[in-house]
């Protein structure tokens, strides 16, 4: 097939496919002869993969290296570049919402006043600044990728950090209460423990976590579970998506600021009504905090001040219980009343 019959067969200019050779995302062999390009039937597959991706929004630099990682007809590497460039749009998007209130905000203030509000508007700047860095500051400093082949043995011994696991994992079913065909969400779900036990019960059930080696295990192990690469700070699915949201020591990996973020975010992707139940190591006072500070390791954790989350979840409506399992080990229960 030579480049204008292509370029009619695919509705898209010579022009654009003189474009993605300069940029080396396909290398059509030329006749001899001739000195026209001819297109085989990789060539066409690789233009209908590269223009599936621009409409995404995916950059060049990314469609080339999800071309090179994929081989003709096989979609894991595809759906592994795809699976991340939905987190990035996620992030975004939230970031441009973000923008937006600020902006809706701004107005709002010169509305009120008849001068202008400087330093109001320059605290709104401020705190829209604040909530961009506090997403893209999040990042693995645990290597979870590394750990997920041994994730489940070291959680099976329910020592140290995963001690009483199993007494959390049924408190957690306990409160939640999933009923046949609720939607359900397992945030930091790791190998997929606890949204497996929600599957049981008849709950649709999606996993999102940052590492991919850990969701590979979790289909592995439960292939009805859909799985999502993300973390709490940009849950990548729109709002009113699950009756229910869980979390099982996953808060203890952000920062103060980061927990109330996810804490937003779970709440955004939830329905009217929706429940939340958080299981963690939590300290029910900054006093116990610094009784039990050296239980955290320096850079590996981040102290989950019981009020902290509790006051939010109240703030906002929600009904909100909490339940202790042992000295640190605590369970977060709330339910949105409408």
């Amino acid at each position: 097939m030579k480049i204008r019959e292509a370029a009619r067969k695919l509705g898209i200019s010579v022009r654009a496919i003189r474009y993605y050779e300069e940029r080396e995302l396909l290398t059509p062999v030329k006749e001899r002869q001739s000195g026209y390009r001819v297109f085989s039937g990789e060539d066409i597959w690789r233009l209908q993969t590269i223009i599936a991706l621009r409409e995404t929004g995916m950059n060049t630099p990314d469609i080339k290296q999800a071309l090179e990682n994929t081989a003709t007809g096989s979609p894991d590497g595809l759906r592994r570049y795809l699976e991340l460039h939905r987190s990035v749009i996620i992030k975004e998007w939230l970031e441009l919402r973000q923008m937006i209130d600020t902006t809706e905000h701004m107005l709002s203030q010169l509305a009120k006043q008849q001068t202008v509000p400087v330093e109001q508007l320059f605290e709104l700047a401020i705190r829209s600044r604040a909530l961009q860095q506090q997403r893209r500051s999040w990042e693995d400093r645990w290597n979870y990728d590394q750990l997920a082949p041994n994730h489940d043995q070291t959680v099976e011994r329910s020592e140290g950090v995963y001690s009483d696991y199993e007494q959390a994992m049924d408190c957690i079913l306990s409160h939640l209460s999933p009923q046949p065909g609720e939607a359900g969400l397992d945030l930091g779900t790791g190998t997929g423990n606890l949204a497996g036990k929600l599957l049981a019960r008849g709950a649709i059930m999606c996993g999102v976590d940052q590492s991919q080696a850990m969701l590979t295990q979790a289909q592995q192990k439960y292939p009805q579970l859909e799985t999502r690469i993300g973390n709490m700070l940009a849950i990548p699915f729109v709002e009113g998506k699950f009756d229910f949201a869980a979390s099982s020591f996953a808060f203890r990996h952000l920062t103060p600021e980061q927990q109330l973020l996810a804490l937003q975010e779970i709440h955004r992707v939830l329905r009217p009504g929706g429940r939340i139940c958080i299981a963690d190591l939590m300290f029910t006072s900054q006093e116990a905090q610094r009784q039990y500070g050296g239980m955290l390791q320096e850079g590996s954790s981040h102290a989950v001040l019981l009020p902290h989350l509790t006051d939010w979840l109240k703030e906002v409506g929600y009904e909100v219980q909490t339940r202790r399992i042992n000295d640190l080990l605590h369970i977060v229960h709330a339910v949105q009343q409408v």
